[in-house]
């Protein structure tokens, strides 16, 4: 200061400002963009074949199996000249995923039914994901070309989930196809681009380009691989970007038919070559000036990840929702329920839903029955919320997720300290946790009667260990 220089405190996130560039103005947003589509659904409803039929629908694909390699996105062009992006990614887990990071890159899915079967949990799953990240939902009531389809079954189901179809006075589309007879595809492909329509996606391809990378892989012989989706401008060879905490320079681009494409615009799918490591999926992508603020960026949200890794903090424990809660971040208690019957699971919810004040509520990501698995931790771990499990336990593989990803799982058998916690929770009295550690399972083969001891319960362990004089829970 006595040298006439003022000093200005900078912080060390600073180095990612203008990364996403000038905002556009809506002069500037003057073309249509592709809208990109995520198809979700239960397992065997269709949804692979309805992409393959969907596929076929395309003029340029040209020769049939056009599509050489799986770049797991393409964009299908229609006879009127409208495009499609479809994303193939297993289901919610991946849109989970990439939304847990911040990426939203879906912007319409389109919810497979088999007409022949009925709305099954993945269906319920797939619906509640799509509510949480707030993006519209088609219908496709798929298999209609069987003899045992009934829509107006599918129509009715649907309204337990409080999707109320077109036909029954709702919002919300539903086009009966064929995937495998490919019936009525281009009805189901006009509902998308009506919707695209109502959305009014527009953007400015003169920019340097911004997207999200759907997947990443290291491949032998071309090194680090990223799959992008451009969202915004348009993505050149040569331009030095970054995705997430990984740099690189274009080196060649390959378009979802598996050829070399000069430059990718909006809502385009391409692999990219040329990155310094993999980045993971749902990483936010752009292009920027040069490598120097290329490197600089990265460094930075390299010694940002290795921060988090260390600060071994739970990210959804009740504590911290609690702390969150009293110093007025959150006004909602995201849970995801699970209980051994749907009865108790609508008791649960009706009794959490009259606890909620004009402050504080609870907010339900997912209900349902059945035990807790991977996807139930996917959704909680995205939503930074708590799962919640009545009279039913986790399976070995989501306990080992939730672990990883240290999202909070809380066992109950008795309705009253369920709902008991939470109150204390809402209305601030957060009660010391009595936390079950849980060190075996076992599975109940045979049930012995001795005489003077009563019931004995012949047992197999199928994990950890069991040591005499511990408590058990019988499920």
């Amino acid at each position: 200061a006595e040298f006439g220089h003022t000093p200005k405190l900078v912080s060390d996130s600073d180095v990612e400002i203008g990364l996403e560039g000038l905002a556009d103005n809506d002069a500037s947003m003057s073309e249509p963009r592709a809208p990109v589509v995520t198809i979700m659904g239960h397992v065997d409803h269709g949804k692979t074949s309805l992409l393959d039929a969907l596929r076929e629908t395309d003029v340029v694909a040209g020769e049939a199996g056009g599509i050489t390699q799986h770049i797991g996105a393409y964009q299908v062009n229609l006879s009127s000249g409208a495009q499609i992006t479809f994303l193939d990614t297993p289901g919610h887990e991946a849109f989970t995923e990439m939304r847990s990071r911040g990426a939203k890159v879906t912007d319409i899915v389109v919810l497979v039914v088999a007409a022949d079967d009925s709305v099954q949990p993945q269906t319920a799953e797939a619906i509640s994901h799509a509510k949480a990240a707030g993006v519209p939902l088609i219908v496709a009531i798929n298999k209609m070309d069987h003899p045992n389809a009934d829509a107006n079954r599918i129509r009715n189901e649907l309204l337990s989930h409080e999707i109320v179809v077109e036909s029954l006075g709702g919002d919300v589309q539903d086009i009966e196809i064929s995937a495998l007879k490919k019936t009525n595809l281009d009805a189901l492909e006009e509902a998308i681009l009506l919707q695209a329509e109502l959305m009014e996606l527009k953007v400015n391809p003169d920019r340097p380009a911004l997207g999200a990378v759907i997947e990443a892989k290291l491949e032998h012989g071309r090194g680090a691989v990223a799959t992008v989706l451009v969202q915004r401008g348009t993505l050149r060879i040569g331009d030095v970007f970054i995705a997430g905490a990984e740099w690189g320079r274009v080196r060649a681009l390959i378009n979802d038919k598996g050829r070399n494409v000069k430059a990718a615009g909006p809502s385009m799918p391409v692999e990219v070559l040329g990155m310094q490591g993999a980045p993971l999926a749902g990483d936010d992508f752009a292009v920027v000036a040069d490598e120097g603020r290329a490197r600089e960026i990265t460094e930075y949200r390299q010694r940002n990840m290795r921060a988090d890794q260390l600060a071994i903090g739970a990210r959804g424990t009740l504590e911290q929702m609690f702390e969150r809660i009293k110093e007025g971040e959150a006004s909602t208690l995201s849970l995801v329920l699970k209980g051994d019957v749907q009865g108790s699971v609508e008791a649960i919810t009706s009794a959490l839903d009259k606890l909620g004040t004009s402050e504080v509520k609870c907010a339900f990501l997912h209900t349902g029955a059945g035990g807790i698995t991977e996807s139930d931790v996917s959704l909680a771990g995205a939503s930074n919320g708590v799962i919640l499990g009545f009279n039913v336990r986790a399976n070995p593989q989501a306990r080992e997720m939730a672990r990883k990803e240290k999202v909070d799982i809380h066992y109950y058998s008795i309705i009253y300290d369920l709902v008991d916690d939470m109150k204390n929770l809402l209305s601030g009295m957060l009660a010391p946790e009595i936390r079950e550690n849980i060190i075996g399972y076992a599975d109940v083969r045979e049930v012995f009667n001795v005489s003077k001891v009563g019931r004995v319960a012949g047992s197999f362990v199928t994990e950890g260990v069991v040591r005499r004089g511990a408590k058990v829970r019988l499920l």
